[in-house]
């Protein structure tokens, strides 16, 4: 069974999706702990209610980025993670700490890669005025938001959007998406294939969510 670690630092929309998907569907996988860099993230007590470990490590508490990184890395590594999954996750993670997991460390970005990496995506998106937005999960790398890509989704942009109403929807095809890409992780369904991510039972690697 591979073992998963969830980093979050909000509620946790993306880990309750990835955690009803993971047993619906019979995955041979399970999150076996959340963390956060927050105390108070609303995703940690859900967790909590559903039998998951959980830990925070507070960066405050940190005199350097990479004594935090260090903290927790040592607070993933006591769960023995196969795959270690940033849901959310609002620090910005040193070279060493993504070396460490290369390979097995998936993070989900609410824009379609390689457009508008960072913050600030929505508003971004239609200011440039894009007719599709989306979300994109990709393995992380120490180039910020510019890892290999392992799956996308489309969202149409429409009239009167806002960055609020575009999120929105934007994180209604994440909910569907992330799950997705992690599925065919634990089932050993991906290759890297230098830059290129392959999925290899053929599956498509991109949704259109014109409903959301």
């Amino acid at each position: 069974m591979q073992r998963i670690v969830v980093l979050i630092s909000g509620r946790g929309s993306n880990l309750e999706a990835i955690v009803r998907q993971s047993v619906a569907q019979d995955w041979p996988g399970r999150v076996v702990a959340v963390l956060s860099h927050k105390a108070d993230a609303g995703g940690l007590a859900w967790a909590a209610g559903q039998g998951i470990a959980t830990a925070a490590v507070d960066h405050r508490a940190h005199a350097t980025r990479e004594a935090f990184d260090t903290a927790l890395a040592d607070a993933i590594d006591a769960h023995r993670p196969d795959w270690v999954v940033l849901a959310g996750f609002m620090r910005i993670l040193g070279d060493g700490f993504v070396q460490r997991y290369a390979g097995r460390l998936l993070n989900i970005h609410p824009s379609l890669l390689p457009a508008f990496p960072g913050l600030h995506t929505h508003r971004r998106a239609l200011e440039a005025g894009c007719a599709v937005a989306g979300a994109t999960v990709h393995f992380v790398t120490p180039a910020l938001d510019h890892g290999p890509i392992v799956a996308q989704a489309a969202v149409p942009v429409r009239a009167g959007d806002t960055p609020e109403t575009l999120a929105v929807r934007v994180l209604a095809a994440e909910h569907r998406l992330y799950p997705m890409a992690l599925r065919w992780a634990v089932r050993g369904r991906l290759r890297l294939d230098g830059q290129r991510v392959l999925q290899l039972d053929g599956e498509p690697q991109h949704l259109f969510c014109e409903e959301t």
